[in-house]
């Protein structure tokens, strides 16, 4: 392994010492010198830092020392305002496991002990303590797993690189930057780089595991009790489900990690700060308190406090019973089959084409297709769709003519432009013919659902014809 690290660095040695390389440059250095990404690391870090191996791994494995400290705490004697004595309930006895992986399941229970002794003592930060303690939980689980003390150290160098992109991305309240996000892909990226996958497949895991944790914010609810055990466990249980995803499925993965995680990063910054006042507006009534500072509170503020916490319930039942009001029964709940993949993104604009469709009469000479920007991205999918509904009034279970639109001969007469909209939610059709024309100007809704704003020949006439054809329309 040395040699292989040395002959890296006898490469590389110059782009690592003068150049800043990003997590993807670094996954084809590792590939094309026929290292693990953890051992492109290492082999960085001994060049910028002019250290011998050994010592590389020494200290990543020291700087947990104190993280550990705290997480015995948390499977002991501690005990954490928001989560209680989570740590020492899972450690308790076998009957307590979480998930039957013997290793992911030491590595969830002491990411929550870390947690509970980061309430008592702290923990050493990366992006936040959040990440810290699936770092510190994962590092214990694979010491006490049977992986040798090198494994151990080469891991602990990946995580602490990974976790450093996410703590210099890290710049507000945002778990997708700290605990989860930067969590789950450390976890990711270990796991497979221990499982044996190539630098490649350590970055789709990173990807992976990425993607369900952006713009997921935290700091609000890090004051509500035992909701930040979810994130903080959602860490290990992400970062284990992408690593074998990739490891062991043929499953496709085409982003580049640095571009999902500077995506991530710049949606952290722009829409965390949105998220977080939405989530305060409904959860501050749920944050933990301790009474002596409770005290020191003017009791006009807490009597403020108490009479917004029963307005907000209210509210919010009130928003829920509207929304239920307009469900199906419960044994229709479900929409029709969607082709494609989405309800939003393709049974709705399906579903406005096939109203289209039922207005017009005589032959289809063009057709205008409108889409909102996050639809017309999604055109490959969606395109096929609205095109079957619009030209047969196909409906969105209709996979024969979904996957065989373009080979059929209507369609060669039929003139098709589509156009982006940068208004949210638009989608609109318009079709023309050799008799009766018409338009359907609608917005985009889940589960195949459409809300009609405008029509041709009227708004009225769409209506009839949705409820003809047995498509919801909402508000």
């Amino acid at each position: 392994m040395k040699t292989q690290i040395d002959a890296a660095i006898e490469t590389y040695g110059k782009d690592f010492s003068e150049k800043t390389l990003t997590l993807g440059e670094l996954v084809e250095i590792a590939e094309t010198s026929g290292l693990s990404l953890s051992q492109a690391v290492v082999a960085e870090a001994m060049v910028r830092e002019q250290k011998p191996y050994d010592r590389i791994l020494k200290e990543v494995l020291e700087i947990f020392s104190h993280n550990l400290k705290a997480l015995d705490i948390g499977l002991g004697t501690g005990r954490s305002f928001l989560l209680g004595t989570v740590g020492a309930d899972l450690a308790r006895s076998e009957e307590n496991s979480l998930i039957q992986d013997p290793l992911i399941n030491r590595a969830l229970t002491y990411t929550l002990a870390a947690e509970v002794g980061n309430h008592e003592i702290g923990l050493m930060p990366c992006a936040g303590t959040g990440d810290s303690c699936p770092y510190t939980g994962l590092l214990r689980a694979l010491k006490e797993n049977g992986y040798a003390e090198e494994q151990v150290g080469l891991a602990a160098a990946l995580i602490l690189k990974v976790g450093s992109v996410f703590r210099a991305g890290k710049r507000t309240t945002g778990c997708n930057m700290e605990g989860y996000g930067a969590g789950a892909a450390a976890t990711a990226a270990v796991l497979t780089d221990l499982r044996g996958g190539r630098p490649a497949q350590t970055a789709k895991a990173i990807v992976l595991a990425l993607s369900p944790t952006i713009a997921v914010p935290c700091t609000p609810r890090v004051m509500v009790a035992g909701l930040c055990a979810t994130h903080i466990g959602g860490a290990i249980l992400v970062g284990n489900l992408a690593a074998n995803l990739v490891l062991k499925t043929t499953l496709p993965v085409d982003v580049d990690v640095d571009v999902m995680i500077a995506m991530a990063a710049r949606i952290h910054t722009e829409a965390a700060p949105v998220i977080t006042g939405i989530n305060l507006e409904y959860l501050r009534p749920y944050f933990q308190k301790k009474a002596p500072v409770e005290s020191l509170i003017e009791p006009a503020i807490r009597e403020e406090e108490r009479e917004k916490a029963v307005r907000i319930q209210h509210q919010a039942r009130e928003e829920i019973r509207k929304l239920m009001a307009s469900s199906r029964p419960l044994t229709r709940v479900l929409g029709e089959v969607v082709v494609g993949g989405s309800s939003i993104a393709v049974g709705s604009p399906t579903n406005m084409a096939r109203i289209c469709n039922a207005l017009v009469h005589g032959t289809i000479r063009t057709i205008r297709i409108d889409l909102t920007t996050d639809l017309f991205s999604r055109r490959a999918i969606n395109v096929p769709a609205i095109l079957m509904g619009a030209i047969y009034g196909a409906r969105t279970d209709d996979a024969d003519r979904y996957h065989k639109i373009f080979d059929l001969p209507e369609l060669r007469d039929i003139r098709v432009t589509i156009n982006r909209i940068d208004t949210p939610e638009i989608q609109r059709i318009r079709i023309e013919t050799t008799e009766t024309s018409a338009m359907v100007d609608a917005r985009n809704r889940g589960g195949g659902r459409v809300a009609i704003v405008d029509a041709e020949p009227s708004r009225q006439a769409a209506l009839e014809a949705a409820e003809k054809l047995g498509i919801q329309v909402v508000d």
